[in-house]
């Protein structure tokens, strides 16, 4: 199950907004609607970027390190992929932005837990492929 939802995420980021799927209900659709904002406490959308930062949840394999995070925590996310002949390491975040811990559900086993992480949107693709692969884990800064 895991597997399948990295490679979901994974889709969905690399698809991204595009200007055709404003029809479709996403924020600001016509120029009209983006000029003047519906009320007072409405924002205008600001279009997005391909190198803007979006947020990515990530599944970290030791939930008693998530525990030591805090929102605004800088970290490193490491992928361990286990071998035959050991495992390979490689770092797929550098100084993401912790921006939520969110609490475990209950019930929830020994399958790590959930930190949500602002990242460049290229790099929450490849969390999310990493993740589909290997154990994530992170360094604090």
């Amino acid at each position: 199950m895991a597997a399948g939802l990295a490679v979901t995420a994974a889709a969905l980021v690399a698809a991204g907004p595009r200007d055709a799927d404003r029809s479709r209900g996403h924020p600001g659709g016509s120029p009209a609607a983006r000029a003047a904002p519906a009320s007072p406490g409405d924002r205008p959308v600001r279009p997005r970027r391909a190198g803007t930062t979006v947020t990515a949840p990530v599944r970290i394999a030791d939930a008693a390190t998530v525990r030591l995070l805090r929102p605004g925590d800088r970290v490193d996310v490491i992928a361990a992929e286990e071998t035959a002949s050991g495992g390979e390491a490689r770092v797929v975040a550098r100084g993401a932005r912790v921006t939520e811990v969110p609490e475990p559900a209950d019930g929830a086993g020994d399958g790590g837990a959930l930190v949500v992480l602002a990242v460049p949107r290229a790099t929450a693709a490849g969390l999310a492929g990493a993740s589909a692969t290997a154990r994530l884990a992170v360094t604090l800064w």
